[in-house]
């Protein structure tokens, strides 16, 4: 297993949007949008949305025209076109190396339950990653489940494993604790643990 501690700014900073790249990306699809109406649609607050727009202007991505007292129009230029493709293959290359990493990491815990004498993992209601988590399954020759919350695993040799959505009861515990957590006997884990 991974001795190394998880980056976890790295981790947290790719999960987080990109407000702007949202806001462009709207913009572009947009045919007119009130600055109120975008604010609720992105789901950030008037004053963020206007300081973002503001910023937008400045760097020459969007251009704000006054059609009239009450009307201002939105409009994405070639540039701002431009920063949305660069963004967006920023976040895909994001994702995907996230991916790998969740990868590797969710197949050495695999390993390391089917090692621990069981047979099969049930996975506690949907996942992002549940993909991932099947295909470790595989690999490793363990049964692989999904199932809903509070229905008990009839198997004796399954270990549960609750999706990322679901908080762990007591916090969150490092890679290395929940290893020495499943080398001990616990039966269940969290996937949000293994995610951070």
């Amino acid at each position: 297993m991974n001795n190394e501690p998880p980056n976890t700014d790295a981790s947290i900073s790719s999960h987080l949007p990109d407000p702007e790249l949202e806001v462009l990306r709207y913009l572009a699809h947009a045919e007119d949008v009130r600055q109120r109406d975008l604010a609720r649609i992105i789901g950030m607050s008037l004053g963020m949305t206007n300081a973002i727009l503001k910023r937008l202007a400045q760097k020459g991505f969007i251009t704000i025209r006054k059609v009239n007292n009450r009307n201002i129009l939105y409009v994405v230029s070639p540039d701002g076109f431009e920063e949305i493709g660069r963004r967006s293959y920023r976040y895909l290359k994001r994702t995907i190396k996230n991916v790998v990493v969740y990868r590797e990491t969710i197949e050495s815990l695999v390993e390391l339950i089917r090692e621990q004498g069981f047979t099969g993992i049930d996975l506690i209601e949907e996942s992002d990653l549940d993909f991932i988590v099947e295909h470790a399954c595989g690999i490793a020759s363990v049964r692989y489940r999904r199932q809903r919350a509070g229905v008990p695993s009839a198997a004796a040799a399954t270990f549960l494993l609750h999706s990322e959505q679901l908080e762990p009861p007591a916090g969150r515990r490092s890679l290395e604790e929940l290893e020495s957590a499943i080398l001990g006997g616990a039966r269940e884990a969290y996937l949000s643990e293994v995610l951070i």
